[in-house]
């Protein structure tokens, strides 16, 4: 204990220490005022573990699905115009139909070919009609006298091919090759000097005129459609271009007597 000696009285101080048993004692002193300062905000940091992993992803999955359906459902009601401006990109049926025009492009490009540079005249003695039966037949005659070292012969022969097969079926077209022997009175008959010789009979096997050589294709043309027509003349009854002499033919013998090249 502490003792503190006064002129009255001899006051005894006793420290107070709490207990668990005791109630605090109150503060009575001065109170001095103060400010009361604003908390600050820290951000919320929170952990996650491996439990929730799957109800997040599945939280994603259902966004995602709302977001894919709210799109499909704006591309559905999207206005023509808007994907109208939209370039087009290539599929498979899109490349199908150009590989089939390509295809198709190139057959058309072969055959202009062959009928303007490829038609020989072999070609067209392999489809030419017979004599004997263009004269029996009741139609109009075209009769080519040829032969295959003429060059104004080969030259020719798209253009004979092209004027042919416009008028297939209504006109007779007859290849006699003048190296054959088996077409003597022929040559004695139309007169045959140079080749190419075309000469122009009508249905009863009367020659109505005649063209030789190198010339337009109208000359043939226009004398075709005349017979076609069953016109009693052909408008070029007597033309001559520059031809190939008939002198010049390589005689040789009958292989065939059927044949009529």
């Amino acid at each position: 204990m502490a003792h503190v000696a006064s002129s009255n009285s001899i006051r005894t101080f006793r420290p107070h220490f709490p207990t668990a048993e005791s109630p605090p004692v109150p503060f009575t002193g001065a109170t001095f005022p103060f400010r009361e300062k604003p908390r600050r905000q820290f951000p919320v940091v929170a952990c996650q573990t491996k439990s929730n992993s799957s109800t997040e992803n599945s939280t994603v999955k259902e966004k995602q699905a709302d977001s894919s359906g709210t799109d499909d459902a704006g591309a559905a009601t999207s206005s023509p115009s808007d994907s109208a401006g939209l370039p087009e990109f290539p599929t498979r049926n899109l490349n199908r139909r150009i590989a089939v025009g390509s295809g198709l492009f190139g057959v058309g490009l072969f055959v202009l070919g062959r009928l303007d540079f490829g038609v020989s005249l072999k070609d067209l003695s392999a489809v030419a009609l017979p004599y004997e039966e263009a004269l029996s037949n009741g139609k109009p005659t075209v009769v080519e006298f040829y032969a295959d070292w003429c060059e104004v012969c080969r030259e020719l022969a798209p253009d004979v091919y092209k004027v042919e097969q416009q008028y297939k079926g209504q006109v007779n077209f007859v290849m006699l090759n003048v190296d054959n022997t088996k077409w003597e009175q022929e040559l004695d008959e139309f007169g045959v000097e140079g080749i190419p010789h075309f000469a122009f009979l009508d249905r009863d096997g009367n020659e109505e005129g005649n063209v030789v050589g190198r010339l337009p294709r109208r000359y043939l043309m226009e004398n075709v459609e005349a017979l076609a027509q069953g016109e009693a003349t052909v408008p070029h009854a007597r033309v001559v271009g520059q031809f190939s002499k008939a002198e010049s033919r390589k005689v040789r013998p009958v292989s065939d007597p059927t044949s009529h090249g």
